[in-house]
């Protein structure tokens, strides 16, 4: 059949559709009779076919953009998807999400041992070698005194911009650094736990440069604020990503595809909860970490840092909490 003929014989199926198309969008699809409803559904499905048989066709562009766009438009009204609610989001702030980490606390807990691990194979290093700094210490942190930097950070002043625009910077960091977390569970969890190890190393490492030189108490006051919501945020994500992990080497008698599958349902919803740690921590980091003594006291930044940590964990460990209440 040439082209122009399949074109001529089923045009008035295609602006019958437009015309039922154009009616719903406006009107909503509840303003079509029964019978139209059907019309639409039994166009939509041959318009489909029609669509591939003229993609099989060269020189037929014009008519394959047209009916692609009626197709999409149809699969648009057809299956419009579920949108969020915020009543849902708050649900799963509220209860889902403390759920999630009642039943993966183990996973949580092994993510944070190894970060754990790794701040004090950090620390220890420097102990035994201080020459390795270049290899465990950050690069922006060696070139700067401990006590040239707390100098340095008193005597500067961010603007509220200057501030806003960190803040949003270190929320997509630490989103990233999350995901990478998350995704390397897919290495049955070697890569998450290389990269917990070696941002526990890092932290262990900078902590004693600044306690080597009498700097601890500074040092623990600009890092805490932010660190006990963001450090609890990626190791979730680490525990998302040894959920992962756990799908691949003990499938449960499933396939390891399927394994994976059903283990990813939990795993991402642990990375979602902790959008709202790293919210917080980017609020944090980027005002009150950033103001240094004398505007800020060493004793006042603790204390809001524990503060802080004590309700995020409250948070998080709410479901045990409310589990007891309830039974």
């Amino acid at each position: 059949m040439e082209i122009a003929e399949f074109v001529d014989g089923r045009r008035p199926r295609w602006v019958a559709l437009e015309n039922l198309l154009d009616q719903a969008e406006l009107k909503g699809l509840k303003s079509l009779e029964l019978e139209e409803a059907r019309s639409l559904s039994r166009l939509y499905r041959s318009t489909s076919s029609d669509l591939l048989w003229v993609r099989s066709r060269a020189g037929a562009a014009d008519v394959s953009g047209y009916l692609n766009d009626l197709v999409g438009r149809a699969y648009a009204l057809t299956y419009p998807g579920k949108r969020a609610r915020w009543s849902e989001v708050k649900a799963f702030l509220v209860r889902g999400f403390p759920d999630v980490m009642r039943a993966e606390w183990r996973a949580y807990a092994a993510s944070l041992l190894v970060f754990l691990a790794g701040f004090g194979f950090g620390w220890v290093g420097m102990v035994f070698d201080p020459d390795a700094a270049p290899y465990l210490v950050p690069e922006q942190h060696l070139k700067l005194d401990p006590k040239e930097r707390a100098v340095e950070e008193a005597d500067r002043k961010a603007s509220a911009g200057e501030q806003a625009q960190f803040s949003s910077f270190l929320f997509t960091h630490n989103i990233q650094v999350a995901f990478l977390a998350f995704a390397l569970g897919i290495t049955a969890g070697i890569g998450t736990a290389i990269m917990l190890f070696g941002n526990g190393v890092l932290l262990g490492a900078l902590a004693w440069v600044y306690a080597s030189k009498g700097m601890a108490g500074w040092f623990w006051a600009w890092i805490l604020p932010h660190a006990i919501p963001e450090v609890s945020a990626i190791c979730i994500a680490g525990a998302a990503g040894f959920v992962i992990a756990r799908g691949l080497v003990a499938p449960k008698g499933l396939s390891r595809r399927q394994a994976v599958r059903m283990e990813a349902v939990t795993a991402v919803k642990l990375l979602l909860g902790t959008l709202a740690l790293f919210v917080l921590a980017g609020i944090i980091e980027g005002s009150i970490s950033q103001i240094h003594p004398p505007r800020l006291s060493v004793a006042f930044k603790i204390t809001f840092a524990l503060v802080v940590g004590a309700g995020v964990y409250a948070y998080l460990l709410s479901a045990f909490v409310r589990r007891r209440a309830e039974g």
